[in-house]
C-alpha cells in the first residue's frame, strides 16, 4: 500500500510553482491577473512563471525609465496603460534588456534572451488586443531579433565511454571530491548512463520513482514536459547500471515523503535537477574543456546517435518526446545534411569498367 505521506514529485512541483506565480502576480498590475488564468488550462507553471517575469521587467524598466509611469506604484498601473506604451518604447526596453543591473546583480540577455522577452511581451498584448480591451498593439510592430543558429554541442562516442569510465573509477577528482565518490559513484553511474542511454529529459529523470521502471520490459515511465505520460525504454547497458543501483539502494532510508524517489541524494531526499547539473559538470569537465556540458548535452548525444544509428528522424523525435518533428529536424539538421550528401553516392547509374 503506498504511503499516504509520499511526495508525488510532480504534483508538489506544481505546487510550489503555483504559489511561487501568485507571489510574482502580487507585484504586478491587478489586470495582469486576468491574463494568467486565460492561459492556465494550456501553459504549465513553469512556462507561466517566465512569462510573468518577462513581464515583471518590462513593467519595472517603465517605471524607471519613464516620467509618466514613474508616478504612481507598478501594481496600480490600470489597463489603459497599455495603449499609452509606443513601438519605441518596446524597442528602448530590449536594447535595455542587453544589460541591467537590479538590487547589485548583473543581467544581460543575447538575442535569444531578447527574443523571448518579446516573444512575453507579444502574447501579453496580444490577450488584451484581442479580446478588444485595448486599441494598439505596439508589440506585434516590432520584428523578432535575429537569431543565429546554434553549434549542437554533444559528447563524441570515445567521451562518452571516457565520461561513464570516469564515473566509475573516479580518476582525476580531487581528494575531497574522492571522499564523496565512494558514496555515490553507483548512483551516479546508473544516472548518467540512464540519461545517457534514454535521451530523457533532467526534469523526467529526477522525477522517477522506483515502481516506474519495469524490468520485465525494461521501460520506464515518465512525465513528459506538458504534463502528459509516456514510457520509454532502455537496453542492456541501462539495465545493469539500474540494478546495481537499487541493491545499493535498499539499504538507504529515506527521509519522510521521499521513499519512492529513485534518484536520492546525500541527505537521502529526492535528487534535485541542479544536483544532477552539478555532477554531470563535475564529471564531463574531466573529459572535455573545450565543450560545455550539461544534461541536456547528453539528451542531444542520445539523438544524434540514435539517428545516425537509424536514419529515422520521426523515430528521434517521438523517442525525445519532441511534440513537433521540425524541432527534431532543426537540432540534427547537420546530420541530414550528410545523409544527403551520401544519397549521393549510393546509386550508381552505370557500373565502370577497367
Amino acid at each position: 500500500m503506498e504511503n499516504k505521506n509520499t511526495t508525488n514529485y510532480h504534483d508538489e512541483l506544481n505546487k510550489k510553482n503555483i504559489v511561487h506565480l501568485r507571489e510574482i502576480l502580487d507585484t504586478l498590475p491587478a489586470f495582469c491577473g486576468q491574463y494568467f488564468r486565460g492561459m492556465q488550462e494550456y501553459i504549465s507553471t513553469r512556462t507561466r512563471i517566465a512569462y510573468a517575469y518577462d513581464i515583471r521587467v518590462f513593467f519595472e524598466y517603465l517605471h524607471d525609465s519613464n516620467p509618466i509611469f514613474k508616478k504612481m506604484p507598478i501594481k496600480e498601473y490600470p489597463l489603459e496603460i497599455l495603449d499609452k506604451i509606443t513601438r519605441l518604447d518596446i524597442e528602448e526596453y530590449l536594447e535595455h534588456c542587453a544589460y541591467y543591473v537590479k538590487d547589485g546583480k548583473e543581467y544581460m540577455n543575447d538575442e535569444r534572451g531578447k527574443s523571448r522577452k518579446l516573444a512575453s511581451l507579444r502574447s501579453f498584448y496580444n490577450y488584451f488586443y484581442r479580446n478588444e480591451m485595448i486599441e494598439k498593439n505596439p508589440a506585434a510592430l516590432v520584428p523578432m531579433p535575429k537569431l543565429h543558429e546554434k553549434e549542437i554541442v554533444r559528447l563524441d562516442p570515445d567521451e562518452v565511454a571516457i565520461l561513464l569510465d570516469t564515473v566509475e573509477s573516479g580518476e582525476k577528482l580531487t581528494k575531497k571530491q574522492l571522499q564523496y565518490h565512494e558514496k555515490t559513484k553507483v548512483r551516479d553511474t546508473a544516472l548518467l548512463t540512464l540519461l545517457l542511454g534514454t535521451g530523457i529529459r533532467v526534469s523526467e529523470c529526477v522525477g522517477i520513482d522506483i515502481q516506474d521502471v519495469d524490468f520485465n520490459n525494461n521501460g520506464i515511465k515518465i512525465r513528459r514536459k506538458g504534463g502528459y505520460e509516456a514510457v520509454v525504454y532502455f537496453g542492456s547497458e541501462v539495465e545493469t547500471a539500474l540494478l546495481d543501483y537499487l541493491e545499493q539502494r535498499e539499504h538507504i532510508i529515506p527521509v519522510e515523503g521521499h521513499e519512492n524517489a529513485l534518484f536520492l541524494s546525500m541527505q537521502n531526499k529526492r535528487i534535485t535537477v541542479r544536483a544532477v547539473e552539478n555532477l554531470v559538470k563535475k564529471y564531463s569537465s574531466l573529459v572535455t574543456s573545450l565543450k560545455k556540458i550539461t544534461p541536456h548535452k547528453l539528451r542531444s548525444t542520445y539523438g544524434t546517435s540514435l539517428y545516425r544509428e537509424t536514419g529515422d528522424i520521426y523515430l528521434v523525435a517521438d523517442v525525445l518526446g519532441h511534440k513537433d518533428v521540425n524541432t527534431t529536424r532543426k537540432h540534427y539538421a547537420a546530420l541530414e545534411e550528410d545523409r544527403r550528401r551520401m544519397a549521393a553516392k549510393a546509386v550508381v547509374l552505370r557500373e565502370k569498367t577497367d
